[in-house]
């Protein structure tokens, strides 16, 4: 049927179908102005939960003890009242998402259509339409906009406010259309005011010029001023000029407003507001302000704060370390507009660094008064869109942009010439170095290239022919990860996949910030895993597999320390296998509970005969049996379903010598007395089928899930007790070891950074002599330091499981950091490897609702101060020293060999 002709209600897996189908076009028809609704994420996963389209963990019901569709409960009416601000009691006719939410966490945007299908079926609201837009002015992206732009208007007759909401794509003519419209005004009579902080700023021309390119900010106020029937008066009673002054101008368009001709803007049509925008205060960037104009040593102050413009302390953080970076801030303070690259296809047409260095001189010249950083943010959003809208963003990933986008804006180099790389081909270091360095200086000459670009030597070698790669990489800055020192220990229960053995609980130790690899390479020594076996980890909720965990990389922090973790030893097997997991429900007075499943593998299973062998099989260890020894298990273990301990675990398995080998023919297993039910399902869990002890043919998958029921003659026969309460991961209590964190080294991390190490599955090598991808051992050495040296601390990791952030303290010097015994370059041409911090720019809190800040140093002051937005305060220089620490800014410094110690190294200018 079409999607247009289905009639209510639809089956589940139906309406799954036609959303999934409407999705898919409204994907594949992306243009601006597409409409998209939000919905609440607690609603939607409801719904999807109804229609299967997330798997449920546990298809048995736990209440009849039946397998079930996997189905839920038909969710009511669409309900958006916990994501709209003021909730139910919001009777407004265009409610607002609450700008405290995350997308997929809190809501979810779906096409029109969509939207529009669900409404139909469930009813409910309110509706949350949101429209597409495109974003970028080099490299076009689209996202909804999900939280319009919003300004206060402030009426100048009766200083009456009111909230208007519009796209930050709509023009300025389209905000005078609203405001005449809500105040009645004839458009002539109206003049609309950026009054950010309540000041005037510049007048805002109804033109097609954009809410985003005049630069306004989410929140801010704009002022109405209306002319009256009296000449030469406004509502107010002030004068205004009639006569248009022609305002001071620069030739370039910094803050991203009209153009500006003999006074007069092109895109508007009023006479009566034709005038100068002299009374502009304290604009972010005034038309008048000269861009190159050197401004003098006794004229700096730096000590100006950023206003937040609506979380953007990544990006002031950011903007003030670089800003007190000596060698930038006497480079921008001079006259640069000559090394203004505009044809560099990519940079920014020399906009970009316009932006940043008219913000630097502000910042350095505007006494302590703070600024607004609006054009800079604008200019932000046009050619990064990525760090547009208010929501937090990494001041690592905004400076590494920066840097980058100021070197190709400032590049010297109008024309790059090509260069083939050539391999070292055994040559001597110094002289392939040196080539790289050569070839890169010809393409990339810049101020940031002077003073910020190292290089440092890669080696690759091949596991298997071991071909030697050389090459010398140039770099921005250096991102470090930060070794573990704390430890974390974890019990997990062994499972044999053959039935050859009891369970048994292990207790390893792995470090904290490892990865399912790690736990499984300490298991396996710890069980004595064989060389032609392998563990199959899974997580056991209510004694049902949640979860198998089979990636490698998966990190430990995602398993939690009150889980039920569980392994499989199973065989390694090429192809043709087929994974078995019983499930086990029994009878508890007049409840069915569940036991912890039990896997083994099928090699190229037939028929449900196939399957009871192998469920006896695996069963087998359980088999209550008569004992060798006088060592006896007490029954009341099996009785009240606790874990056997230890001695009496290791004592059972040594003495049923039947379970200690896997060569046992079926007629051995097989019990007629038995009546074991079992019964197939599919991989979901949404059908099953009884399985028939004979040799009729069945057609098997990859994964074959069984239930088995026990009767009250397998409780007899059987000891279930294993299968019943396993340990948890951690338990805490007395025994209970806690781990402590211990402080690292900036030295040590970087330790880590250059180590050799292999490369991961994702990033092969192409080796040329073996012409095949392999996984090749690299490792970096640093060869040629700059001037200013950069290190990031990874502090910050995300997966597809978790995002994570390590509060670790790293010791790092703050006075004669020397780095060379890193350095392998042994030219002794070479400058000094000893460096001083001069910034920091720190991360409080966590992923959610983190803040960012910067410790400053002054130099000509020699004192440090903490640039926390708006607010400026000196610090103690033994205060700067914290685990927030997250990007270290350092410069070199002369050793006694080429000046005085301690004196920052100037920057090279060239000719």
């Amino acid at each position: 049927m079409e999607n247009g002709s289905i009639e209510l209600p639809c089956k589940p897996e139906e309406e799954r179908r036609i959303v999934q189908e409407l999705t898919a076009k409204a994907e594949a028809n992306l243009r601006q102005g597409n409409l998209y609704y939000a919905i609440s994420n607690r609603w939607f996963m409801s719904w999807q939960r109804y229609t299967g389209q997330v798997e449920d963990a546990y298809p048995f019901d736990d209440q009849s003890g039946s397998l079930t569709s996997n189905s839920k409960d038909r969710p009511g009416p669409i309900d958006n009242s916990d994501i709209v601000a003021n909730g139910e009691d919001n009777k407004d006719n265009d409610p607002q998402l609450l700008r405290t939410l995350e997308e997929r966490r809190d809501y979810v945007l779906v096409p029109q259509e969509v939207w529009e299908k669900l409404l139909k079926w469930y009813k409910g609201g309110p509706g949350l339409p949101r429209k597409m837009i495109s974003v970028g002015d080099q490299q076009k992206q689209f996202c909804v906009e999900v939280f319009p732009l919003c300004l206060r208007l402030i009426d100048s007759r009766n200083q009456n406010e009111v909230v208007i909401r519009l796209s930050k794509k709509a023009s300025l003519h389209d905000l005078y259309e609203k405001v005449c419209r809500l105040k009645g005004l004839d458009l002539e009579k109206a003049c609309i005011w950026d009054y950010f902080n309540k000041q005037k700023q510049t007048i805002l021309i109804s033109s097609d010029q954009s809410l985003e390119e005049a630069n306004l900010q989410m929140d801010q106020d704009i002022l109405l001023e209306v002319a009256t029937d009296v000449y030469g008066m406004d509502s107010t009673g002030n004068g205004l000029a009639l006569v248009p002054v022609e305002p001071i101008r620069s030739p370039f368009s910094i803050a991203g407003g009209p153009t500006m001709s003999e006074g007069y803007s092109t895109g508007y049509s009023s006479n009566l507001y034709q005038r100068s925008t002299l009374t502009s205060t304290s604009g972010d960037m005034e038309d008048g302000y000269d861009s190159f104009k050197p401004v003098a040593r006794g004229d700096r102050d730096g000590l100006a704060g950023l206003q937040n413009l609506g979380n953007t302390c990544f990006m002031n953080s950011a903007i003030q370390c670089l800003v007190h970076t000596p060698h930038l801030a006497e480079y921008f303070l001079k006259d640069y507009s000559d090394e203004i690259n505009r044809e560099n296809p990519l940079g920014m047409h020399g906009e970009l660094a316009l932006a940043f260095g008219e913000l630097l001189r502000k910042l350095w010249s505007s006494g302590r008064t703070p600024v607004a950083p609006r054009a800079f943010k604008g200019k932000l959003a046009r050619f990064a869109p990525q760090f547009s809208g208010y929501n937090q963003h990494d001041s690592q990933e905004l400076l590494a942009f920066l840097l980058d986008g100021l070197h190709e804006d400032l590049n010297r180099v109008k024309q790059k010439p090509y260069f083939e790389t050539k391999d070292s081909d055994s040559r001597p270091d110094e002289e392939v170095a040196d080539e790289y360095w050569r070839y890169h200086k010809a393409r990339n000459d810049s101020v940031i290239v002077d003073i910020c670009q190292g290089q440092y030597k890669s080696t690759l070698v091949c596991p298997l022919c071991e071909k030697i790669s050389i090459t010398f990489d140039p770099f921005m800055y250096l991102s470090l990860p930060l070794p573990s020192t704390a430890t974390r220990s974890l019990t997990i229960t062994v499972f044999y996949g053959d039935g050859s053995g009891l369970p048994m609980p292990f207790t390893v130790t792995v470090l904290k910030q490892g990865c399912l690899k790690d736990l499984a390479q300490a298991l396996g020594t710890a069980c004595c895993l064989c060389s032609n076996e392998y563990l199959l980890l899974a997580e056991v909720y209510e004694h049902r597999i949640y979860r198998y965990l089979e990636n490698p990389s998966e990190p430990l922090a995602t398993i939690k320390d009150d889980e039920v973790i569980v392994a499989y030893r199973l065989p390694k097997r090429e192809s043709g296998s087929t994974r078995l997991e019983i499930c086990h429900r029994y009878q508890e007075t007049e409840k069915k509970l569940f036991l912890t499943p039990l896997v083994t593998l099928l090699e190229e299973p037939q028929s449900g005969s196939d399957i009871d062998i192998a469920v006896e099989r695996i069963l087998l260890p359980l088999r209550r049996k008569p004992f060798s020894s006088s060592t006896t298990i007490q029954s009341s273990s099996s009785e009240n379903g606790s874990s056997l301990p230890d001695e009496q675990m290791k004592s059972s398995t040594q003495l049923e010598p039947v379970t200690q080998s896997t060569d046992i023919e079926p007629e051995r297993i097989s019990s007629p007395e038995l009546s074991f039910r079992l019964c197939i399902t599919d991989e979901k869990g949404l059908r099953c089928k009884p399985i028939v002890k004979d040799d009729s043919p069945i057609k098997f998958g990859r994964l074959v899930k069984v239930m088995l029921d026990w009767t009250e003659k397998e409780n007899q026969l059987y000891d279930a007790s294993y299968l019943k309460d396993l340990p948890e991961v951690h338990k805490t209590g007395i025994l209970a070891k806690k781990t402590k964190q211990e402080a690292i080294s900036l030295f040590s991390c970087l330790d880590s950074f250059l180590k050799e190490e292999p490369l991961g599955p994702d990033d092969m090598w192409y080796c040329p002599r073996c012409k095949e991808h392999r996984q090749a051992t690299k490792k970096l050495d640093l060869w040629r330091l700059p001037d200013v040296l950069v290190f990031h601390l990874k502090r910050f990791s995300y997966s597809r499981w978790l995002k994570n952030k390590l509060d670790t303290f790293v010791n790092f010097p703050i006075h004669n950091l020397d780095l060379s015994k890193y350095v392998k370059c042994k030219d002794v041409s070479e400058s000094s490897h000893v460096y001083e911090l001069y910034a920091i720019s720190n991360h409080y809190g966590g992923l959610g609702g983190g803040h960012y800040s910067a410790y400053c140093k002054l130099i000509d002051e020699n004192r440090w101060y903490h640039f926390d937005d708006a607010h400026v305060s000196p610090v103690n220089e033994s205060e700067i020293k914290t685990s927030a620490a997250y990007v270290l800014f350092y410069q070199r410094v002369k050793t006694e060999s080429n000046g005085t110690l301690g004196e920052p190294s100037r920057v090279r200018r060239a000719s």
